[in-house]
């Protein structure tokens, strides 16, 4: 049973759905969808998935509100713990994965502890799947204090998604020895490479490719605007068309305010959502984007050239982190907010389109080392019950 919760962007539900296809040959799955659903995005087909009524926040974590406008936040909340535990109980899973939980999602404990309790009654085995970087709060000490109670009160095992050769989880959780369970890196969880499989050849146009894409859309519009009033200047400089990708949670307004600026150039096109990002990026020669977890491991598995912006709401670094370190490596550039004014930015577009970025030798094998992870505990756990 896989609980997952994207409330902003959708960066958590692609990570946590490509775990899962990962685990799929040899798993029994019901994957636990609290968040957006997104009607585009196709969930596999051997797996059981669960939409709990949704909910969703604003760009600054302010308020938790139901994406339902007809349902209030109590309705919700009581619908989705009985839900959730009436799930547990028909599936019995032998493992439970948490997705972020307890290093973020508090705000969610009026389901997941219930859910966490009942799955301890049972036997289940289970364990908390993060990315490389955690949120950080504005009480550090007291947040960590209470991690560690949760992670040795209910888990069996935390799963860190990234490579500790590039960047450790004490960056933004100082007290990971404090954790009593086995604690592993699984290396980066990247999506399937376009190498390993046959292309769709998404891109039939014969100009080179620059592909702009923000994630789910809620942020990164004065990135957009930005390369929306760029195409202009681009346009006699250089041959290339420029594919925007919005996102699907890009406000109405705002995709609305895009068309209308690039309606009258013909080296750029608008569009919400595909679900072949990454076959388009393979065939650009620059991703321009959001530096998140998972446009940050296309680009990696990809090897496209990139121009890389963080997002900062909510005093989040996570974004920014990882871009400095990027950048510092010299395999991407960081974009600088404040330098967006079209003009210069059409420049930093040039000169960086003549660079070659450096190679990293990072793990990305996130997908297989989580399942090999998972089978361990697994057998571990059937041992147990066995010899009980």
């Amino acid at each position: 049973m896989f609980y997952c919760q994207h409330i902003l962007g959708m960066g958590h539900l692609i990570r946590s759905i490509e775990i899962v296809k990962g685990l799929i040959p040899e798993f029994e799955i019901c994957f636990i969808n609290g968040g957006q659903v997104i009607d585009e995005f196709k969930f596999p087909q051997r797996i059981e998935v669960i939409n709990i009524p949704a909910v969703k926040t604003d760009s600054e974590f302010q308020e938790l509100m139901p994406v339902d406008p007809g349902l209030t936040m109590k309705e919700v909340e009581q619908n989705r713990k009985e839900i959730l535990l009436n799930v547990c109980d028909h599936f019995r899973p032998d493992i439970l994965i948490v997705e972020l939980f307890p290093f973020g999602r508090k705000r969610f404990s009026f389901e997941l502890i219930p859910l966490l309790e009942k799955a301890k009654t049972m036997g289940t085995k289970i364990v908390s799947s993060v990315r490389d970087i955690v949120v950080t709060k504005q009480n550090q000490k007291r947040h960590e204090a209470k991690v560690c109670r949760l992670i040795n009160k209910y888990f069996d095992m935390l799963l860190i998604h990234g490579d500790p050769s590039f960047i450790t989880l004490d960056l933004s959780f100082s007290r990971i020895k404090d954790l009593k369970c086995p604690v592993y890196y699984t290396g980066y969880v990247v999506q399937d490479s376009p190498s390993m499989r046959e292309s769709s050849e998404v891109w039939g146009r014969k100009q080179p490719l620059i592909l702009v894409s923000v994630g789910g859309g809620r942020f990164g519009h004065d990135l957009l605007e930005s390369v929306a009033k760029t195409a202009p200047f681009l346009k006699h400089k250089i041959p290339h068309h420029i594919q925007v990708f919005t996102g699907p949670f890009c406000p109405q307004e705002v995709f609305d305010k895009l068309q209308q600026i690039t309606s009258q150039q013909n080296n750029i096109n608008v569009e919400r959502y595909t679900s072949n990002l990454l076959d388009y990026m393979r065939q650009a020669d620059l991703s321009i984007g959001m530096s998140g977890y998972n446009t940050t491991m296309n680009i990696l598995s990809t090897g496209v050239k990139a121009m890389m912006m963080a997002f900062q709401g909510n005093n989040d670094k996570e974004q920014e982190t990882r871009v400095k370190k990027l950048d510092y490596l010299g395999r991407v550039k960081m974009i600088d907010p404040e330098n967006l004014q079209p003009e210069d930015f059409s420049q930093q577009i040039i000169d960086y389109l003549s660079q070659n970025p450096r190679e990293l030798n990072l793990n990305l094998y996130g997908v297989n080392n989580t399942k090999n992870y998972l089978k361990l505990l697994a057998i571990h756990s059937n041992k147990l019950v066995h010899q009980a």
